[in-house]
């Protein structure tokens, strides 16, 4: 790209309006929220009784182990743990 083309990349840029503030928390909060995802899901396949757990009653299951995630990431744990 040559200055001009970043420059103007700039101006237009500027010109946005801000980001909504909930999608300001979701982008903060998504990278926390894949580390609880990935960690859930790598204990199910590494633990047989933790999986069977979740299979059988997911929040409680959940919640016997420290958790507390809000309902997108139930909703995710449901579609990768099917």
């Amino acid at each position: 790209m040559t200055d001009y083309y970043e420059e103007r990349l700039g101006e237009l840029l500027r010109r946005l309006p801000p980001a909504p503030a909930a999608w300001v928390q979701a982008a903060q909060e998504l990278p926390a929220a894949r580390r609880t995802l990935d960690e859930i899901v790598a204990r199910a396949e590494a633990d047989a009784e933790f999986r069977r757990a979740l299979a059988a009653d997911l929040e409680a299951a959940l919640g016997a182990a420290g958790y507390a995630p809000a309902a997108p990431v139930l909703q995710e744990l449901r579609r990768r743990l099917a």
